[in-house]
């Protein structure tokens, strides 16, 4: 069975954007294998928010991952190359999960990242802990309505002072 990682940046004081959405506060680490990251995954699956930022920047979809957005108001006629989940997202994302393929990325998105761990649908959580103190934005996982208890897998600590830090989540 595929995994579902939510993997993704956050600021020391927990949030995972800016509060217009903003993501310029990211810095990079030169000795993060981004490649090999990339290759995990042949899915990632997106929130409206995060997609309407992705199409912003004119980035819809990655080199040989497939784009999934989870919206009701998105015209799937507007990205022919994307594929828009518009109801039964649970199912699509259980069935996506049950079927052949690499990881799927759960990329960005608090709100989304909440609603989908409550369903027990999330099964790592990997968070790029990023040393600056944003004050107000995105939160990792905005008023969850349950705990969401996570075990340490791994971590790594680069020059840059950014911490990996991987979790699987309890069932």
């Amino acid at each position: 069975m595929r995994r579902l990682r939510y993997s993704v940046a956050m600021s020391l004081d927990g949030f995972i954007a800016g509060p217009k959405g903003e993501a310029n506060w990211i810095t990079q680490d030169p000795n993060f294998d981004w490649r090999s990251l990339f290759a995990q995954f042949d899915t990632i699956v997106v929130g409206r928010k995060t997609f309407e930022h992705m199409a912003a920047a004119g980035r819809t979809t990655m080199p040989g991952i497939k784009t999934i957005v989870f919206s009701r108001t998105l015209r799937p006629e507007e990205y022919p190359d994307v594929r828009i989940v518009a109801e039964n997202e649970l199912q699509v994302l259980a069935a996506l999960k049950a079927s052949a393929g690499k990881d799927i990325w759960l990329f960005g998105g608090g709100a989304l990242f909440r609603s989908l761990a409550e369903a027990e649908l999330v099964d790592t959580v990997e968070v790029s802990l990023v040393p600056i103190l944003l004050g107000a934005g995105v939160p990792l996982a905005p008023n969850p309505t349950q705990w969401i208890n996570l075990a340490l897998t791994s971590h790594r600590v680069y020059p840059s002072g950014i911490v990996s830090l991987q979790y699987a989540v309890r069932r």
